[in-house]
């Protein structure tokens, strides 16, 4: 059983690697995000997210035992840049200004290709999941108003944790799970399908996202295979409540 485990593990990563483009990023990488926006920070809040792919503000193997290294540096070097590589391309094919940031492109997303919607979707989804997560710490959980909003909204902090994790439980297929606040200043959980979000004209949840789960398989199944429920609860012990904070203080 564990020889056929480590073979079916060298025949998902060399698939996974044919069939998608590394993207390496040096001091150029930095300097071109940081210029997007004055709003963009490699290290705090990023609120305004551009064209480009952030460093990985951790290692791939900090999130151990809750995400293992291996699907972290296949989830980042190769699918997350594959969208970040798609998203440059269909920015120059339909006109537009990639040295901006890529929210306004959401917010009128209706407006262009399914390439488009599909990677610059995947591009700020993923940017927002790095962030949203740290090596886990005891006891960990929001604090401050976030948390009085949480409680107000769902009851208790343990409410919305189970509801939260039902919405992305049930998420037919590949998609994300949300918590995002609505135009009333509500927060509101939801999820939405592939690579879509709350931010695009076209989605069925409208607002703008605090916390992001991906629960595409290639986000946990090298580790928990077909268990989504045992990497959703697992997961909340690496969420950065801190990154979250800010996002929520800002709007």
């Amino acid at each position: 059983m564990k020889h056929i485990q480590s073979k079916s593990r060298r025949n998902f990563i060399k698939n996974t690697a044919t069939g998608t483009a590394a993207i390496t990023f040096g001091l150029a990488g930095l300097e071109s995000f940081a210029a997007g926006s004055n709003e963009n920070k490699i290290n705090g809040t990023v609120f305004n997210t551009s064209f480009q792919q952030q460093p990985l503000p951790y290692k791939y193997d900090a999130l151990e035992d809750i995400i293992d290294a291996m699907t972290m540096e296949i989830h980042y070097s190769k699918h997350a840049a594959t969208y970040t590589k798609n998203l440059n391309d269909a920015a120059k094919a339909e006109g537009v200004d990639y040295t901006k940031t890529v929210e306004p492109v959401l917010a009128t997303i209706s407006k262009y290709t399914a390439k488009m919607r599909n990677n610059a979707g995947g591009h700020y989804n993923h940017e927002l999941f790095w962030q949203s997560m740290r090596p886990k710490t005891e006891k960990n959980a929001p604090s401050g108003a976030l948390l009085a909003a949480i409680e107000s909204s769902f009851t208790s902090f343990a409410a919305f944790k189970e509801k939260f994790g039902e919405v992305a439980k049930n998420r037919f297929g590949s998609g994300w799970a949300w918590l995002y606040v609505d135009a009333n200043k509500g927060l509101k959980i939801g999820s939405s399908p592939n690579q879509d979000n709350p931010l695009m004209d076209i989605s069925d949840i409208k607002g703008t996202p605090l916390l992001g789960l991906d629960v595409w398989e290639h986000a946990y199944y090298l580790k928990y295979q077909n268990k989504r429920a045992d990497y959703i609860n697992n997961w909340w012990n690496v969420v950065n409540w801190d990154f979250v904070q800010q996002r929520f203080e800002k709007i």
